[in-house]
């Protein structure tokens, strides 16, 4: 099944503006569907194509990118001859899948743009990794672009809906809440989403009609695969990733969701698990977010990385994730999460939620402890904003509540502290929009518009 995907117009505008001057670069986590839509664009976009997946490919085409970079006709003549085929047309496209198996062919596209006869584009998962990029030189002439799983809005129109999302957009533009009755209907099909999650195969066997234990069963075979990719990582670098990414539903449920590094080991230091995170990261199959020390609209110059927490790079992943300690999926489980009907810690998820939409939205993630000491108290407490961003050159802070959304403490307390000039204060919660208090109170959904 095909999904339509938004990456598709980022890579029409590429193959527009660039006009062969440049690869196009797809990144991101396994089994997002960079490969299905690589080849989508092409059958749509050129006369002709070519897939050349380096997860198969033979030591022999291997071998023709290491020993004919300097005589492209030889090249391409060896290539055709071993391929079995060669490219019809005056607009075709070389597709190189799983880059980051043979980083020789990624370092060609210098070569092979400046030889200019065919455009390509490339798809990996774990690009920047230093072993994937060592003792190679990365080409100048390639445009990137990260991929993440399905948005909301993807998620609604794999389900025949063009209409939602629109009015979603309107509501949040003109600051005019939708009603309590479609606010409802939303609010089902976001939690829908939430759980069943943006995997493409997940969402297709939602879409053909499968039971959500059938979802869950592709769920926790992604997860497989990304655990034996964390596994083999270890065991290169002596390290601890694959433990580090089974405990983050444990760790979100910490207070504060902050990063223990004793749940993973009693004696751990972040010192010597720095680099298990950062591949976790880099991976796309989880999202770090770190605190800064100081709310300036420069945050990465005050970042603490030693201070942070870790999210899932997919929700519908996390609950597939809290629910594998069960022998098999509870179809009641899954739908008391869709009514919100469910005693387990629902805030975890709506934060893991909210980071997830907030970095497929562009934003990078930070968060801020401070001290402060309220008025007719004798002590400093500390308190926490949730998600710092920027917008229009001021700090843009923000809250995700699950319950007790009247609460803004943390708010008014920052507020005070700081004097800042703040874009907007936000309340990221299940109820409609609103303006109270200084404060735009938005439904979970509506934050891509942040």
């Amino acid at each position: 099944m095909i999904f339509r995907r938004k990456i598709y117009d980022k890579l029409v505008e590429w193959k527009q503006l660039s006009a062969g001057k440049s690869a196009v670069l797809i990144e991101g986590a396994r089994r997002i569907g960079k490969s299905t839509i690589v080849e989508e664009f092409a059958k749509k976009e050129y006369d002709d194509y070519m897939i050349l997946d380096f997860a198969k490919e033979s030591k022999d085409v291997k071998n023709n990118f290491i020993e004919n970079m300097d005589d492209m006709d030889t090249f391409f003549r060896n290539l055709f001859l071993l391929k079995g085929k060669s490219l019809k047309g005056n607009n075709c496209v070389l597709i190189f899948d799983e880059v980051q198996l043979f980083p020789q062919a990624r370092q060609a596209i210098k070569y092979l743009v400046a030889d200019g006869r065919y455009h390509y584009m490339e798809t990996g998962s774990l690009i920047s990794i230093r072993k994937n990029v060592r003792d190679i030189l990365i080409p100048s002439e390639e445009y990137r672009v990260k991929m993440y799983p399905m948005d909301f809005e993807e998620y609604l129109w794999a389900n025949g809906d063009e209409v939602t999302y629109e009015a979603i957009k309107y509501s949040f533009e003109n600051r005019k809440p939708l009603g309590e009755a479609i606010h409802r209907k939303v609010m089902k099909a976001f939690r829908t989403y939430m759980v069943v999650g943006g995997m493409p195969q997940a969402v297709e066997a939602f879409v053909v009609g499968q039971t959500y234990t059938q979802i869950d069963f592709v769920k926790r075979n992604i997860l497989s695969l990304y655990e034996e990719d964390l596994k083999k990582y270890d065991e290169d670098n002596r390290e601890k990733a694959s433990i580090i990414y089974k405990t983050i539903p444990e760790q979100l449920e910490n207070k504060n969701s902050h990063f223990k590094f004793s749940m993973v080991d009693k004696n751990a230091r972040y010192k010597n698990y720095v680099d298990a995170v950062s591949f976790i990261a880099e991976s796309m199959i989880g999202n770090e977010c770190i605190n800064v020390t100081e709310p300036e609209v420069a945050l990465e110059l005050f970042s603490d990385r030693s201070n942070f927490k870790l999210f899932m790079g997919d929700t519908g992943l996390l609950i597939t994730q809290i629910m594998k300690s069960r022998d098999e999926t509870d179809e009641n489980l899954y739908k008391s999460l869709i009514i919100d009907d469910l005693g387990i810690n629902q805030g975890m998820i709506l934060e893991n939620m909210v980071a997830q939409m907030l970095k497929m939205s562009g934003h990078e993630l930070y968060f801020h402890e401070f001290l402060y000491r309220p008025k007719d108290t004798e002590k400093e407490k500390k308190y926490e904003i949730d998600f710092l961003t920027v917008r229009k050159k001021k700090i843009c802070p923000i809250e995700v509540k699950s319950s007790g959304y009247k609460s803004h403490k943390s708010f008014d307390y920052f507020a005070e502290k700081y004097h800042l000039k703040m874009e907007e204060r936000y309340i990221i919660y299940t109820k409609d929009l609103k303006f109270e208090e200084g404060v735009t109170y938005i439904p979970i959904y509506m934050t891509p518009f942040i």
